[in-house]
């Protein structure tokens, strides 16, 4: 008698973080006024910087952290970073979503996985509530020395790289200082998580690669808007980058929890048909 348990599908849910899930970029609850500027004054010098430099915008608002920090005498040690994530400020319904998401994946028989991919701070991430909800975090990070000062970006991602999270997740490859299981052929009926079984939930246009790139591969992809700011994400329905645009509310029975529930339905009608279609044609096979 074969007594192994059936391995159920597995579903991955991919978040943006800043105005995604938490109200505005995560560096301006906290951290920018303890360095004495506003958000417009520290986000105009970083783009001013990127622009005359030549420079990444990413490793621009690293190094401008930094440099404030130091000018601000304010602490840049690891746990001052980490302690940022508890002044976060979340959309409706957040902080209860992923229990919920997850209790309807059981009753359909699907395993959900939840992961960030932001161009924030993974540290400020780590200090949030909603921390220990994700398998796994791909945002930006800084490099310790052995105080625990910053003295490096160990990780910067921008909206392009933010794709090679998606084939992370897609072979089940998360070290990130692994490329080789990365680039090597994986078939798609080896791969741990098909794009099929993929949500990717963005705020904009920092997301429309991932956005497109999940979307065109058989997944789903969803913008969210701020209210009364739904001008921001319609170019992104009308030019079919994604699935759906819905209001940034995540409480239990809002549009954007209907429709998430309904993509997860379609998942586990599509992965039972499929199983399926590949036990007949192995029956064929056999005989």
């Amino acid at each position: 008698m074969n007594t192994k348990k059936k391995q159920r599908p597995i579903v991955a849910i991919m978040y943006d973080f800043d105005k995604t899930l938490c109200t505005k970029d995560m560096q301006e609850y906290t951290f920018i006024p303890n360095v004495g500027l506003t958000p417009k004054e520290f986000w105009t010098e970083s783009n001013a910087m990127a622009q005359k430099e030549n420079m990444d915008g990413i490793l621009a608002y690293m190094y401008l952290m930094i440099e404030k920090a130091r000018m601000a005498k304010v602490s840049i040690h690891r746990e001052d970073f980490v302690k940022l994530g508890k002044d976060l400020q979340f959309f409706p319904g957040v902080e209860g979503w992923f229990e919920r998401i997850n209790n309807i994946g059981k009753e359909l028989g699907l395993d959900i996985e939840h992961y960030i991919i932001s161009s924030g701070l993974h540290e400020i991430i780590e200090g949030s509530s909603i921390f220990k909800a994700f398998r796994e975090v791909f945002a930006c990070e800084f490099l310790y020395n052995e105080n625990n000062i910053v003295c490096w970006p160990k990780n910067a991602v921008n909206y392009t790289t933010k794709t090679q999270f998606l084939f992370r997740i897609n072979k089940g490859v998360l070290d990130i200082s692994n490329d080789v299981d990365l680039n090597n052929y994986t078939p798609e009926d080896d791969r741990r998580v098909p794009f099929r079984n993929m949500i990717y939930i963005g705020d904009g246009l920092t997301d429309v690669p991932c956005m497109k790139l999940v979307k065109i591969n058989g997944g789903y992809s969803i913008a969210v808007y701020q209210k009364g700011r739904r001008n921001k994400v319609n170019d992104l329905i009308t030019y079919n980058r994604v699935n759906f645009i819905e209001p940034a509310d995540y409480s239990e029975g809002s549009s954007l929890d209907q429709a998430v529930r309904d993509i997860l339905c379609k998942m586990s009608m599509v992965d039972s048909l499929i199983r399926r279609t590949k036990s007949q044609l192995k029956r064929a096979r056999d005989r």
